[in-house]
Order: C-alpha cells, then structure tokens, then sequence
C-alpha cells in the first residue's frame, strides 16, 4: 500500500470525531442536493428521470464509491487524489498539474459554497412568509448567509461538526417523513403511476429508455457531489487507538469507508425515491422554468400534501442545510490548501492557518457571488466541470496506484485496474458531455487555474528569499565532529561549483593575492538533486579537512544560494567570499525561481540581508565580498 510517508501521518489533524459525526459534515454538501436535483432531473428528463437517476446511482455505488475507497487507503491524510497523481508526476510538471487540479477543486468547493449559499437565498426569497420582507434582496442574503458560515469556522472544526448534525439529521428525516407521505398518495391515487408508465411508453421501448437515460444521466452529475470532500475531511475521523503507533493508520482507513459506504447508500436510496415520487406527483407546468415548483421540488408537494406548517417546516430545513453546506467545502479547503500551496512557496506562510484561510476564502466567496449575482443556474455548470474533473481524476489515479503496485510485485495488470480504467472511461465521457452542454464550467474553472496560476507564481518569487531549508543532518560522524570547529568566527566560507584541488588552489590564491584575511577556508559546494521544483528541502552535510583548510559538501539542496546562506547562519563565520557572473540578470532570475542556480553571489547577499531584518544582532555579523569570476 502506498500512503502518506511516517511523518505526513504524524501531522494528522488530532481534533477527530467518530465516523458517523464526520459523515454529516460531508454528507450536508452531499444530502442537501436534494434541495435541487429531483428537479434538475425532472428539467433534463421529464418522466424519463427515475431511469436517469437509476443511472446515477449505479455510477455512484459501482464507480465514484469503490474510487473513493481506495483513494482513503493511498492518501490518509486528507490530500485526496490529487496526493496519488502528485506522487506519479514529478518535477515542475507535476506540481503544475497538482496546480490545475487544484483549480478545479477550488471550483469545485468555492462553488459548493456559493452556489448553496445562493439556492437558500432563493429558497428564503421565495418562502410564503419572507417574500415579501426579502423581496429583491437575494443577493445580500447570500452573502450574509456566507458571512455566517465564515464565523462557523472562525470558532473551529468542533462546532462545524457539531452543527452539521443539527443541521443534517432533521433534514434527512423531513425528507423521510415526505417520501413516505408521497408513497402514500401514489397508493391512494393509481391514475398518477399509470399517467407516468403511458408518458414513458410513449419514449420507445425498455432498450430504447435506457440508452435515452445514459444519454440524459451527465446533466445530473451534480448529484454525485461530495465524494472529494469525503476524502478531504478523512482527517478529522477518529480510527482506533494503535493509529498512533502506525504509519498507516488502518482503523482511520477503515471508518472512512464505513463514511463513504453509508453516504452513497442513503442518498442513492433518496434520490431514487425522490426521482420516482416528483415524476409522478409533479406536474410539468409546475416544475418547468419559473413554475410554481422551480428549483424546490420537494418543498412543493410538501406544501400540497402535508398543508403551510409542515411546508415551512420542510423549507427552514432545507435553507439551513443548503447553507450549511458550504461546511463541508470549507473544510476540505481548509485540509487540502496548506498540504500544497506553502509546500511549493506558492502562498504565504500565513494560508497554514485556518482563521486567516477561512477570511480569504469568505472574500473569494463574495466575490464569485456579487459576480454572479447570486444565480443558481449560472453556477451550476461550473459546480458540475469540478465535480467530474476531480472524480476523473481519482479514478485515474486508482488505476494507475493499482498498475504500479502490480509492478512492483512482479504481477500482471489486475483485474482491479481494468475495473476502474473503465470506471474512469465513463467519467471521462460524462464530463466531456458536460462540457459540450455547459462550456461556461470549463470558463470559469479556467479562471480559477489561471489564478491559482499566477498568484502561486508570485508567491513563489517573493518567498524565493527565505532560507529554504527544513533541517540538517551529517553525512558521517566525522563531519559531525569536525562542525564546531568551524563556528563561531574561525573560518571564511568560499562557495564553489566544483571542489577540485585546482579550483580549491586557484581561488585560495586570488583570495590571499587580493585580500588579508585571518583563519582558515571552508570551501563550500552544493549539490543540487535532479528535482529542484520543492521549495524547501533537509541538507545533508559532509565535512573534512583539507590541509590547513577545510571542504564542506552540501548536498540534497533545492537552491544554491539559499543553501549556502543558510550554511553560512550556522556556522557565524569571519567573512564570505563569493563570485559573480554578470551575465544576464532576467535569464539568471529564472534560472533561480525554477532551478535553484542564477547569479548566486548576489542571492546570497540578498537572501543574508532580509533574514538578518528579522533575527536580532546577537553578535558581529560576517563580512561578504563580491568577486567577479
């Protein structure tokens, strides 16, 4: 099995709470389409919908449910799928491809917040005893709604939890009570299901209406909303109590199954229900486009068939579950941005921290939302593109984690990843139907990325300065011994590209010729490994004596300069001699931001100054002189 290293497994949010309490955060992005999707269904298939839902649920149990499982036993630690393909993708490729997955997720849950903010504004606009007080004013409810969903997680994760299952449970139970009261008047009426069988029988044959629901089922693609999410909360599920002596922890894995197994279940059970009920019961003029039962199907014949009070009851739950579930997305960002963005230096310092991150993201949500004026429909294709571009893309991953470990063991290509290379086949083809029918997801997605894109570029070139590296370690017991000889003002440091005993001899000569200097060199190599795209990294030093001077190999490095000033703090020298290239200034700055290298006797310089702003003067710092090379 291949998870998260010993220390990513280390750092696993400690705050948990048991698999059923976890399951109403996710489960409130999850439940609460059926706010909406009974009739998106009804809007894309008519009486056609039950099928098309049957559909959905099939790719729901059999496909985005068994890719899920396996994305909990690869990536425990709340990165999701986009953990698997980053660890397949290596180099700057693979983080710029981690980059766009992560626009596509941030598409996916900012939508997730601002889209159900926006539908439980409606929701309230439209309810028989605010319409009147609320009229023309959805899109400030939106925003308060978002406002109050921010100081939900500006309190913690403990309370998120805790409201989810006020939230979520008595909904699941309305809706419960509302099937069953359906039920009831199909029974009482047979008319309704022979009206319905006659509309089907008029579409063609039993072949012919299925070929026309898997035609139908991408448009109901946002009732397969939540899945990612699922995975992004794993770490606030409680496992058993020997995952803290594991690497993997097995009982987290475990209960995050036990999560996604009865999610998919239940809302597979409701939304057939749903389905099967608003077909019947509802009629066309009713849900069709500015109907009296547009958008809030459920909530109509709740009206209808259980009179005002239950109907008011029924639409308090449902606005405060739709707000709610934005909860779930909150979450999953506030679990997936910091395992990446700080990583690569693409943010700030301060995004590792929930309550600065959650006032970033209310501001992004206000923005999305006074751009789209608080319109459902608007979002909805752009809610849909992110759904299946991330499910896409962890059945992608499933498959090819699944190749690899067969490889490994010297096996054939299991039968395991010909299932889900299908699995990820019909998801490829479902979001390429969602494309076609909805381009502005795709748009507005892109937005996202490019972004994500330039604001990480930025952050990247900003942070470029710091020293970048995590810790040290000694190559040798020897080098160990030998380091405090060094500290302390007894040596002068001269990096250099190469240690050869002509380089070392040629630069010792120009020093002495040139300057009067007191102690011994240290010449200073870096090496740096064939991946340089990190932002930071653990150096890994070797140190011996070389007559009356001495040879200080650093290797593992993600940039020279940066790791030579770093060297340069621990051991507090007399002075720094370092070169200069004068070649090109820009072609050298880039060469520094995407491969470590550039015009280091400068960078040093640079890098030295802006951490010696920031740490106090305990002692003479060391002097630096520039020589030309």
């Amino acid at each position: 099995m291949h998870g998260a290293s010993p220390e990513q497994a280390s750092q696993i949010h400690h705050d948990t709470k048991p698999w059923w309490a976890v399951l109403w955060l996710t489960g409130v992005d999850y439940f609460s389409t059926l706010g909406y999707q009974p009739g998106i269904a009804l809007l894309a298939a008519g009486a056609l919908s039950p099928i098309a839902t049957f559909v959905l649920v099939l790719v729901t149990l059999f496909g985005a449910l068994p890719v899920y499982t396996q994305v909990a036993k690869r990536s425990f630690i709340g990165q999701g799928s986009i953990a698997m393909l980053e660890r397949l993708l290596t180099g700057w490729k693979g983080k710029l491809f981690v980059l766009i997955l992560l626009g596509f997720a941030a598409t996916d849950f900012v939508i997730t917040m601002t889209l159900s903010a926006a539908d439980a504004a409606q929701h309230m606009v439209e309810n028989h005893y605010l319409r009147h007080a609320l009229e023309g004013g959805k899109v400030w409810v939106t925003l308060a709604l978002l406002a109050l969903l921010a100081a939900v997680f500006l309190k913690g994760f403990t309370e998120a939890i805790g409201l989810a299952l006020i939230v979520g449970v008595p909904y699941m139970v309305l809706n419960a009570v509302v099937v069953g009261r359906c039920f009831i008047e199909v029974a009482r009426q047979p008319e309704l299901m022979a009206n319905w069988q006659n509309a089907l029988s008029a579409r063609g044959d039993l072949t012919g209406l299925a070929l026309a629901a898997c035609i139908v089922f991408p448009r109901l693609a946002l009732g397969l909303s939540g899945f990612e999410t699922g995975a992004a909360v794993m770490p606030l599920v409680k496992g058993d109590p020997e995952d803290a002596e594991s690497a993997v922890p097995h009982g987290r894995i475990r209960n995050t199954a036990k999560l996604l197994t009865v999610a998919a279940i239940l809302m597979s059970v409701m939304l057939l229900a749903t389905s099967f009920l608003t077909a019947v019961l509802v009629p066309k003029e009713a849900y069709a486009e500015h109907g009296e039962a547009s958008g809030r199907v459920l909530a109509y014949l709740t009206y209808q068939l259980m009179g005002p009070v239950m109907g008011t009851v029924y639409d308090v739950s449902t606005i405060l579950i739709l707000w709610f579930a934005g909860a779930s997305a909150m979450a999953g960002l506030l679990n997936l941005v910091p395992r990446y963005l700080p990583r690569y230096g693409m943010a700030p310092r301060w995004v590792a921290y929930a309550r600065p991150l959650v006032l970033a993201l209310f501001a992004i949500t206000v923005i999305v939302t006074l751009i789209f004026h608080a319109d459902v429909e608007k979002q909805a294709g752009a809610y849909a593109t992110g759904v299946l571009v991330l499910i896409l893309s962890a059945a992608i991953a499933v498959t090819l984690a699944l190749l690899r470990e067969a490889r490994e063991a010297g096996r054939g290509v299991p039968a395991s990843a010909i299932y889900f290379g299908v699995v990820a086949l019909i998801f490829g083809y479902t979001l390429v139907q969602n494309i076609h029918e909805r381009p502005d997801g795709v748009i507005i997605a892109s937005m996202f990325i490019v972004a994500i894109m330039v604001l990480s570029a930025l952050s990247r070139y900003v942070r470029s300065t710091e020293l970048r590296v995590e810790s040290v370690t000694f190559e040798d017991n020897a080098s160990e011994e030998i380091w405090p000889l060094l500290q302390c003002k007894k040596v002068n440091i001269v990096p250099l590209k190469d240690c050869t005993e002509e380089a070392m001899a040629r630069k010792a000569s120009e020093i002495r010729q040139f300057y009067t200097i007191e102690g011994p060199l240290a010449f200073l190599h870096v090496e740096l490994p064939d991946d340089r795209s990190d932002f930071a990294s653990s150096l890994r030093i070797k140190v011996r004596p070389h007559g009356d001077n001495y040879v200080i190999e650093a290797h593992e490095a993600v940039a020279i300069a940066n790791a030579i000033a770093y060297v340069s703090e621990m051991i507090d020298p007399i002075s720094i001699f370092l070169g200069l290239t004068r070649q090109n200034s820009v072609s050298q700055a880039v060469r520094y931001v995407l491969w470590g290298e550039g015009e280091t006797g400068v960078l040093v310089y640079e890098i030295l100054l802006r951490h010696w702003e920031f740490t106090p003067e305990d002692d003479v710092r060391p002097l630096i002189f520039l020589m030309s090379e």
